[in-house]
């Protein structure tokens, strides 16, 4: 077998310094990665606020005013029938208690039907007494102020709202009552005012009425 000389080829394509041989064969050139999109990073959001007390009140005023029942949101009125049935109703349990109540009680006359003037005598009363004026002759009278003051705004409202629609004498009783109790509450509110205006025990201190609340 004849020898074969063996042809040894430096394939290095770089010296041992580093550099690149002249006669290196570059098969294939580096080629940099494409580029990747960044991802874009989220926006920073705001972070919620939590709301102050005045807020949360504000809120809160806001959502009961708005469960306050308007006119769209009330319930149907009854109809003519139900009203109808609930007003027979309500005369036949009347009069078998009357009944029941005369039958117990011998010469008991029968309760008179309301009517608009006992309407505002009940008020009357009932804020005179408020004004202490249920009191004994040489008792301290007891005043329910508040209470004085909200049955007269009461006669007021059914004043105001039967305004047109009352008789000459229901409306002179009216303004007649209103008058009297108007005037009675601020006496009793200007004797409270002196009698807090001085100390208690005081020489020449006035007695007056006590406030009840």
């Amino acid at each position: 077998m004849p020898d074969t000389p063996f042809v040894i080829n430096d394939r290095r394509k770089f010296t041992a310094e580093g550099e690149l041989r002249p006669d290196a064969h570059i098969e294939h050139e580096l080629q940099p990665e494409p580029e990747q999109p960044k991802a874009t990073p989220p926006e920073p959001r705001e972070p919620i606020p939590f709301p102050s007390a005045d807020t949360a009140k504000l809120n809160a005023e806001a959502t009961t005013a708005d469960t306050l029942p308007d006119e769209d949101r009330l319930p149907p009125p009854p109809t003519a029938e139900q009203t109808e049935q609930a007003t027979r109703a309500y005369s036949a349990t009347v009069d078998r208690l009357d009944t029941a109540i005369r039958a117990t009680n011998p010469g008991m006359e029968r309760m008179p039907e309301m009517t608009y003037e006992r309407l505002v005598q009940s008020l009357y009363m009932q804020a005179l007494i408020q004004l202490g004026g249920a009191a004994d002759p040489g008792q301290t009278p007891q005043v329910d102020l508040l209470g004085a003051r909200q049955t007269i705004d009461m006669l007021t409202v059914i004043a105001e709202k039967s305004k047109g629609n009352l008789s000459d004498a229901e409306d002179k009783l009216t303004q007649s009552a209103l008058f009297e109790l108007r005037m009675g509450f601020l006496e009793i509110t200007q004797a409270l005012a002196r009698q807090a205006a001085r100390p208690p025990g005081a020489p020449g201190a006035p007695t007056g009425p006590s406030i009840v609340r």
